[in-house]
């Protein structure tokens, strides 16, 4: 049967595999070039970290590990870059939250408020995506700008590939 539990699932799979599959076509060159004043790696942080603190509840959140003041902020200049691996284990830690707490989700608790929050889970849920949405475009422009490709997305019916594919349309 299908549900807008099962629609949020499916669409935030595909989502998830947008993010990565962007990850995976920045060039080491752009790493640390900055874009808009910070380093295209800060611009994949806030993103990252935006989904982690409010997708589920960002009432009910910490930070990870290596996380400094202001290096979620696009207005904050930050010290020390971090590196692919961090952001890349950071990514699979996001992921495998995001996909633990939408297995546990029913029909009937999307309306509801996670405690502490005002905002019921759906519409926690569609913000992220809207601001996942806008970044990963954002992420999209630097790498078409700077290489002159397209980066993959899968569409609403595009199967998963399972073999080895070009991460670029």
């Amino acid at each position: 049967m299908y549900s807008y539990r099962s629609a949020l699932v499916d669409q935030t799979e595909r989502a998830l595999w947008s993010v990565k599959n962007v990850m995976d076509c920045i060039p080491d060159t752009l790493w640390e070039r900055p874009y808009c004043g910070m380093p295209l790696w800060k611009h994949l942080y806030h993103m990252l970290h935006s989904l982690d603190q409010w997708f589920i509840n960002p009432e009910v959140y910490t930070d990870p590990p290596f996380h400094l003041p202001g290096l979620n902020d696009l207005d904050t200049p930050s010290p020390t870059p971090l590196s692919r691996q961090t952001l890349e284990d950071y990514f699979e830690t996001v992921a495998n939250k995001i996909r633990g707490y939408l297995a546990s989700l029913r029909e009937e608790d999307l309306l509801c408020c996670p405690p502490h929050s005002g905002d019921s889970r759906f519409l926690l849920i569609l913000a992220q995506h809207r601001h996942l949405h806008t970044h990963l475009g954002v992420l999209m422009g630097f790498i078409i700008a700077e290489t002159g490709k397209w980066p993959r997305v899968l569409g609403l019916r595009d199967a998963f590939p399972t073999q080895t594919y070009d991460p670029f349309f």
